[in-house]
């Protein structure tokens, strides 16, 4: 396959109503990395039964910065879930970080955690046990079985709303209700 495929990079992925896997049904997943090698997310709407004081806490980490204890953190999709993520703004220099755009990176080194925990910077922070990736062209196939909707991310609604409104708020952004979407999809 020689032909260009759109990249996805920056962009949510919406699991249609028909998504079958558990891991993915009714999750709004933030795509870091789209290229001919695969896709890299996190699903940002899926909080776990954690808070960052019991995370900072069971990695023993000093958690002193005011406003990050009750966070909770969240499933970021099936693979590597014993391993953390950090989706973050403003972008920094950290010891293994993805840059994402001029202003969002994932970051999966301990670093960063430190400097979250004492100075309380990156404010703004999702983090995810686990994260979801795709091989080469399986996003491209999910897509073509319309598992998938896809609209370019707004950072406000990862770290401005409450996980159990991202969905909805992305689906707006589509101009589609949710509860209007039907299971079966159409091919012209």
């Amino acid at each position: 396959m020689d032909t260009p495929t759109a990249n996805f990079t920056h962009h949510f992925l919406i699991a249609m109503p028909s998504m079958t896997d558990p891991h993915f049904s009714r999750t709004l997943t933030y795509i870091a990395e789209h290229n001919e090698q695969g896709a890299l997310g996190v699903i940002v709407n899926r909080p776990i039964d954690m808070t960052l004081a019991t995370l900072f806490e069971r990695i023993e980490l000093p958690l002193e910065a005011q406003g990050f204890a009750t966070q909770p953190v969240y499933f970021g999709g099936p693979v590597q879930t014993d391993r953390g993520f950090v989706l973050h703004r403003p972008m920094s220099e950290w010891h293994s970080t993805l840059r994402v755009t001029e202003d969002v990176g994932l970051t999966s080194s301990r670093d960063i955690l430190q400097a979250i925990g004492t100075t309380g910077e990156p404010h703004d922070v999702l983090i995810t046990l686990g994260y979801a990736g795709w091989a080469a062209g399986q996003l491209e196939q999910e897509l073509a079985d319309n598992a998938w909707l896809t609209v370019a991310a707004d950072l406000a609604i990862i770290f401005e709303l409450p996980p159990e409104e991202r969905l909805a708020a992305a689906m707006q952004k589509l101009g589609v209700d949710f509860a209007r979407l039907s299971e079966v999809a159409g091919h012209a």
